[in-house]
């Protein structure tokens, strides 16, 4: 028997496009760092994808952040300044290659709708 197996905490630098830490879902302790000028190369660069399950925003201007989580980050889900795991009284799913429709709360009827989810944090 083999013990204690466990993939590490890691995080990756200078992640680009081409890379899998990139194109794909990592799924696991990764974290891919991606630098980006500014708010619409940061959305251009989330977008880039053909997943959208979910996706995060850590900002000081708590509004600018549920503009960009409500109209341009393409995913079913968005977490600013925090991270929640999914919650039975809120929809759960994604977008693209992430999946169509959603489950978990009142949203299970509407399986066949695309409704983004977006959490804040409380202070």
């Amino acid at each position: 028997m083999v013990k204690h197996c466990f993939y590490p905490v890691t995080v990756l630098e200078n992640v680009s496009p081409g890379m899998p830490a990139y194109d794909d879902e990592l799924f696991g302790p990764v974290a891919s760092l991606i630098r980006a000028r500014d708010d619409k190369q940061a959305m251009e660069i989330a977008n880039d994808s053909r997943y959208g399950l979910g996706g995060g925003i850590f900002s000081t201007d708590t509004d600018n952040a549920i503009a960009l989580a409500k109209n341009e980050f393409d995913t079913g889900m968005v977490n600013i300044n925090g991270y929640s795991l999914a919650q039975p009284n809120l929809p759960f799913g994604g977008v693209k290659d992430s999946g169509y429709g959603r489950e978990h709360g009142g949203y299970g009827i509407r399986e066949f709708v695309n409704i983004k989810t977006i959490m804040v944090a409380s202070n």
